[in-house]
Parts: C-alpha cells; sequence; structure tokens
C-alpha cells in the first residue's frame, strides 16, 4: 500500500498501540452499521488494537486524498500508522482478523 501513514491528527482519534481498524462511515450506509460491530468485536478481542471510524461526509479532503469511493472502507493500519490493507464493503470477521495478523507482524 505504499508508505501512507495516518495519524490522530487524520482521524481524529489515537492510534492503537498494535494496529487501527479505520471504518470510513455515512449516515445512511447498512453495512456500516454492521462493519462497525465486527471491527469493534475485533478490536476488543487482540489486545492493543483500536477500530476508529471516520466520517466520510464530514472528512471529505481526507476521503480524497485516499481515494475512498463507497461506505464502508476499511483500512487496516500498523503500530507506525502505515496502511497494510484496504478494503471497501462489509469485511468478514475472519478476514479482519487476517489483516491484523499482517499489521502486527509487518511492525
Amino acid at each position: 500500500m505504499g508508505d501512507r501513514r495516518l495519524g490522530p491528527a487524520d482521524l481524529g482519534a489515537d492510534l492503537g498501540a498494535r494496529a487501527t481498524l479505520v471504518q470510513f462511515s455515512s449516515a445512511f450506509c447498512a453495512p456500516c452499521r454492521a462493519t462497525r460491530r465486527v471491527l469493534a468485536e475485533v478490536a476488543r478481542m487482540v489486545p492493543g488494537v483500536a477500530h476508529v471510524e471516520v466520517d466520510a461526509e464530514a472528512r471529505l479532503e481526507l476521503v480524497r486524498s485516499l481515494g475512498v469511493l463507497k461506505t464502508p472502507t476499511v483500512f487496516v493500519l500498523d503500530a507506525a500508522g502505515r496502511i497494510v490493507r484496504r478494503a471497501a464493503g462489509q469485511p468478514r470477521k475472519a478476514d479482519v482478523i487476517a489483516a491484523l495478523g499482517e499489521a502486527v507482524r509487518g511492525v
């Protein structure tokens, strides 16, 4: 995913000690609610992982700079905020856990 990094100033929240799940959502997005539940559950299961939800409509500049075209879009960041994985649409829990493994190993 290159060397693009996101930090607290970009996200409006602190990064997780080991990894961060960043979810871009919009108000009337039904899959966003299900995605929120999955990511929050995974973040609770894995120590040092944070889940940050970003309102895509309120952060259009960031959305454009990252090329987010639909919601939900999820980014997995490593401890340094480097983008490790990205996916559009509602993720499966197993896929989120696998992507987290990649983020944690990459540090």
